[in-house]
């Protein structure tokens, strides 16, 4: 391989960096941050994708986030890469709070308790019985997909009117160091023809 690591890292290493960035929490949003303002298109397009993706990982759907993220960023016409960065809210040290949110909102909004036994994962009975194995967790799973719908509403106008001020306010600063810099390069020249 053409750039890979000179000394391999084992399972715990991997799974180390996986939980916890080697470089920090703060060089990887900033890394982040770097990557949604240099995305191509406009400011509301990458507002309301980064918005999207971040709204549908509330939902208990964990494998399908990015599917779900890039069908709600093709609804409302935003970039699809944004909403696949917007994903990243829902991550393995935020489900936990997000789980327990969306299901104390459901069981509030349904109006009866969540807690129900959970059954426990077999192949067996995956492979045998796959309908009525899958319908053994609906009962954990509705109350959190109800709780996630009205928490995914606030959390997409959140971030997306957050994203689009900030978005926006750099693109006018990147503007303005543009413009000071033609500015110069054109008294530069002035003077030299003088």
């Amino acid at each position: 391989m053409l750039f890979g690591r000179r000394n391999k890292q084992n399972i715990f290493q991997k799974l180390r960096s996986w939980l916890w960035p080697r470089s920090g929490f703060k060089r990887a949003v900033l890394y982040l941050w770097h990557r949604i303002i240099r995305l191509p298109g406009s400011d509301y397009s990458i507002a309301a994708g980064f918005a999207s993706g971040a709204a549908v990982s509330v939902t208990p759907f964990i494998g399908l986030h990015f599917l779900m993220g890039f069908a709600l960023a093709w609804l409302v016409r935003a970039n699809l890469l944004a909403s696949a960065i917007g994903t990243i809210v829902g991550n393995p040290w935020t489900f936990p709070l997000i789980f327990a949110l969306t299901a104390r909102l459901g069981r509030w909004i349904l109006g009866h308790d969540v807690i129900h036994v959970l059954p426990s994962w077999s192949w067996s009975g995956f492979l045998h019985a796959p309908s009525e194995y899958i319908m053994a967790f609906v009962p954990i799973i509705w109350p959190m997909l109800v709780g996630s719908i009205p928490l995914a509403i606030v959390i997409w106008i959140g971030f997306y009117i957050a994203l689009r001020i900030m978005v926006s306010a750099n693109r006018a600063r990147k503007q303005a160091r543009i413009r000071a810099r033609q500015r110069q390069q054109l008294l530069k020249n002035e003077d030299i023809l003088e």
